[in-house]
């Protein structure tokens, strides 16, 4: 025997959750964490390690954006 149980009743003009979509992982944020960090630690180091984060930054936030606009076309 199967029993269900009950589905408690909402208050007047609450709704049911549904379900939510969350996007795939990806390695895009560490890359831009990583990123921001070489900016700040090179601007108390060498302008060398600035120039490498800003490349990092720049590649990270284009792959990022990308992968949210590869999700977006995906979905529709």
């Amino acid at each position: 025997m199967t029993e269900q149980t009950p589905t408690p009743s909402l208050p007047p003009g609450w709704n049911r959750a549904q379900p939510e979509h969350l996007p795939e992982p990806t390695q895009w944020p560490p890359a831009l964490a990583l990123a921001v960090t070489l900016v700040f630690w090179g601007l108390v180091s060498s302008f060398i390690i600035t120039g490498i984060g800003l490349l990092l930054f720049g590649f990270s936030m284009a792959g990022w954006i990308r992968a949210i606009r590869h999700e977006r076309e995906q979905e529709h």
